[in-house]
């Protein structure tokens, strides 16, 4: 497929070039990174000929926010990615203002089609209007629907707003092609709106699966909607969030999990129960995929719009993905665990049992910025140890902080001494009660990315460290009384 003389052939040539100046040095190890410029949502995530494909939102020409395109990369292992060329560019009536977010679908016959929010002007002179569009090919080229938009404003329900209408996720069930797809309504704000099509090409509205009805922020972004077991669990990234008391939601944007029923004949979905999909301070539009051995697989960005604008450009690229996770439901909660592949980059283990901590202490082989670190608090047998503290990416009078209160059983994530001086949020406080007597944090760090995972995955902390790389390490504290610990780290290569 030619793609002479257009943005997408350009947006090509600037990626190209740019890439070589960049090395692998001046990356993380395992978490995705744009070939070059700007990256923001996970798109099109899914297995494909042979691998997976994980598209994105980007900006190839600088480190902030512009034109959205389509970066995509591959990988067998879901840690180790090659990049692709550029997949789209907006160079269409239906889509000049920018691709926005979406997702890709396998076809019957072969191709994989790429859905995605197409940015238009208005003819009136307004925002700019949102529909969507797909595409189609083989993996690497792709060509445009002729007749885009397949799902025109003209499609939404009363009261729905086409400048808020983005983000399409696509499957196929029954035999038709299903989307959920992000809008705001009026009166009841956030919503994820049900499309159903036998092509794929031509669309009809079905119904709302759930609305934030003024309890969960103003706009809904990026729904997913999948099967985990007998749970039915409906993906959305609020905005203008108000904080809930209990600590599962903080102010501004959140991603959330509304887990329930699904009747796929009468196409209503129960909520039964609300939570955060991750607590943390960089983490935002997740989306998912089914591995092919069967498990649902979770990417995010793993930044924040609360603070990118004043973040730091130390590169010519800006912003990455999370590690990908595996999900599954324990207890009525939707848990997320490292993919199991990451066993593979371990290098060596340390394993220390039964380590009793009461004073500032460092632990023998215990540091580093890329490891796999593995702390299980015995808190039954530490009765008098009111607080635990893990502290890391310490040197230099800097170090992060991960505080347990046994207590009250909550964790406080606190970056607020690791080294950054900007007016942005810090800290988080979740809860943390121990399961059987006993506390487990994993923790995932890829020189500045830092993945926390609370009891098997039950919550999760993502957060992004300014400290330098030299700071890399790793101490324990307790107070009011000694703390038992087990601990095994693995260094990862």
């Amino acid at each position: 497929m030619a793609h002479e003389g257009t943005k997408l052939n350009a947006a090509r040539a600037f990626e190209c070039s740019a890439a070589e100046k960049i090395s692998a040095g001046d990356r993380p190890s395992f978490h995705l990174t744009p070939l070059t410029g700007w990256m923001n949502d996970p798109n099109g995530f899914c297995w494909y000929n042979g691998c997976y494909h994980l598209f994105y939102q980007y900006y190839p020409y600088d480190t902030v926010w512009g034109p959205m395109h389509w970066g995509h990369a591959t990988s067998t292992d879901l840690l180790h990615w090659q990049y692709q060329p550029c997949t789209l560019a907006p160079d269409t009536i239906p889509d000049g203002m920018g691709c926005f977010s979406g997702s890709s679908l396998p076809l019957p016959d072969g191709r994989l089609l790429l859905m995605y929010t197409g940015v238009t002007a208005d003819p009136q002179g307004g925002k700019n209007l949102q529909v969507q569009c797909v595409a189609s090919g083989d993996g690497i080229d792709f060509v445009k629907e002729e007749n885009n938009p397949v799902i025109p404003r003209t499609l939404l329900p009363e009261g729905y707003s086409a400048v808020d209408f983005r983000d399409p996720k696509i499957w196929y069930e029954g035999g038709s092609y299903y989307c959920a797809v992000a809008s705001r309504h009026t009166e009841n704000l956030g919503s994820v709106l049900l499309f159903e099509s036998l092509d794929a090409l031509h669309w009809k509205f079905v119904t709302v699966l759930d609305s934030s009805r003024g309890q969960l922020g103003r706009m809904w972004e990026c729904p997913d909607f999948f099967a985990l077991g007998n749970t039915q669990v409906l993906l959305v990234s609020p905005q203008e969030v108000q904080a809930t008391a209990d600590g599962e939601f903080h102010c501004g944007d959140n991603t959330a999990a509304l887990l329930g029923s699904y009747d796929r004949t009468t196409h209503v979905f129960t909520r039964r129960s609300v939570q955060a999909v991750d607590q943390g301070l960089d983490f935002y539009a997740p989306q998912t995929t089914l591995a092919p051995d069967g498990r649902r697989i979770l990417v995010g960005w793993m930044q924040s719009w609360a603070t990118t604008p004043t973040a730091p450009r130390r590169h010519t690229w800006f912003g990455r993905m999370s590690l990908p996770r595996e999900l599954a439901v324990h207890n009525g909660r939707l848990c997320q665990q490292p993919v199991r592949e990451i066993e593979t980059l371990w290098a060596d283990e340390i394993r220390l049992e039964g380590v009793t901590v009461a004073a500032p202490t460092g632990l023998p082989g215990i540091g580093g910025r890329s490891l796999d670190l593995t702390v299980t608090v015995d808190v039954a047998a530490s009765p008098d140890c009111r607080c635990f503290a893990l502290r890391f990416a310490e040197g230099g009078g800097r170090f992060v902080e991960v505080r347990c209160d046994l207590a009250k059983g909550s964790l406080t994530f606190d970056r607020s001494c690791g080294g950054c001086r900007r007016d942005i949020p810090h800290i988080r406080t979740l809860p943390a009660v121990p399961r059987e007597g006993r506390l487990t944090l994993r923790l995932i760090l890829d020189l500045d990315c830092a993945e926390l995972f609370l009891n098997g995955g039950e919550r999760t902390v993502s957060a992004l460290l300014e400290a330098p790389a030299q700071a890399a390490g790793i101490s324990f504290r307790a107070e009011g009384g000694p703390v038992r610990l087990t601990v095994v780290q693995h260094t990862l290569r």
